[in-house]
């Protein structure tokens, strides 16, 4: 029997990357995913790829950024798969620009999807979950939000905000059984692209990293399963930083 036997997640942000990872590894310890998607194409895409490996998923379209988008999401998974009991708010986009060079739009894109579309999802499922008296919160946040960086102050700051929602969601629910928490990936998706490929950033980056290599996304999955799981029965509010070491070296 697998670590999330019977639960029905939702992996927002899971077409491609670490979403994509989570959501297979999750259906492969035996949950009823929801892929959750602006692209509703790919989100079936990979659900028909979970269904085909033996597992349980739905491909389902939501722009994060719409509350009505997301409360209807929600209501669909609920139809299909029953009660959310864990929410993986992985949703994410970078616009990145030098901060006197960025543009309003350009700040609100990156805050409206980070940080709104994970409270509206947070809000969406939080009734039923202290229903239930259980529930799994996890957030995708980033060093970046730890630490701050370059040309991307906006995804920085909202990398930040989903810590502090993470750890204030974890102090207002723990009445209710509900567990918080977080991870901090290494340079995994297809938005560090630039990051890992151009020769401006590349070995600078990978000097940060003690490890010396890039991570993979199928690496990342695991943090999330087991913070998905009943070992962290007694922890919430924390961060697992899977960085190959990078926020050691700061």
């Amino acid at each position: 029997m697998g670590k999330l036997e019977g639960r029905v997640a939702v992996v927002t942000g899971a077409a491609q990357g670490i979403g994509r990872a989570v959501s297979h590894r999750y259906a492969a310890e035996g949950a009823n995913v929801a892929v959750v998607d602006i692209n509703e194409e790919a989100a079936t895409a990979v659900a028909d790829e979970i269904t085909a490996a033996g597992g349980t998923a739905i491909g389902v379209a939501c722009d994060v950024g719409q509350r009505s988008a997301v409360d209807a999401a929600a209501a669909q998974v609920a139809a299909e798969l029953g009660t959310i009991d864990v929410l993986v708010n992985n949703a994410g986009i970078t616009r990145p620009a030098m901060l006197w060079k960025m543009t309003d739009e350009q700040w609100n894109d990156v805050l409206n999807i980070h940080v709104n579309g994970s409270f509206y999802w947070m809000q969406a499922v939080v009734p039923a979950m202290r229903e239930a008296k259980r529930g799994w919160l996890i957030f995708s946040t980033s060093s970046a939000g730890i630490q701050g960086t370059i040309g991307q102050i906006n995804y920085a700051v909202a990398k930040s905000g989903l810590l502090a929602m993470m750890r204030s969601a974890a102090r207002e629910l723990a009445p209710y059984n509900i567990i918080s928490n977080a991870v901090a990936p290494a340079a995994a998706t297809p938005m560090t692209e630039t990051i890992r490929t151009d020769e401006r950033f590349k070995s600078t980056y990978l000097d940060t990293i003690p490890l010396g290599r890039w991570a993979e996304p199928e690496e990342i999955a695991g943090a999330y399963t087991f913070l998905a799981s009943d070992d962290t029965s007694y922890m919430t509010g924390q961060v697992l930083s899977v960085d190959g070491g990078r926020l050691m070296m700061r």
